[in-house]
């Protein structure tokens, strides 16, 4: 699924008030990165990531990576913070509200 412009804008606005839950070190997009990206996704939908300055590798290139890794579309990079969504139509959702706030 690709989205719209107007999509990952709303999304980046949704993400500047969340914090960083996943934190990935120098290693990069290994099997404990992606796996918890994932779970975080999997319960949170919208969820930001801090990426080593460490990384062996350009930080939009590792986001890149991890999104294709966890099936998730990465909304933005910014400084070493990355930002990613993946829908989970089986989160019950509380008054309608999504699931990061």
């Amino acid at each position: 699924m690709t989205m719209t412009g107007k999509e990952r804008a709303q999304l980046r606005a949704e993400a500047n008030r969340l914090s960083a839950t996943v934190h990935v070190g120098h290693h990069g997009a290994d099997d404990a990165a992606v796996r918890s990206l994932d779970d975080v996704l999997r319960t949170h939908e919208l969820v930001k990531a801090s990426l080593s300055k460490n990384a062996e590798m350009k930080l939009k290139e590792l986001a890149r990576q991890l999104a294709v890794s966890t099936r998730s579309e990465v909304i933005q990079v910014i400084g070493r913070t990355a930002t990613f969504y993946r829908h989970n139509p089986d989160i019950k959702r509380k008054d309608g509200k999504p699931p990061w706030l």
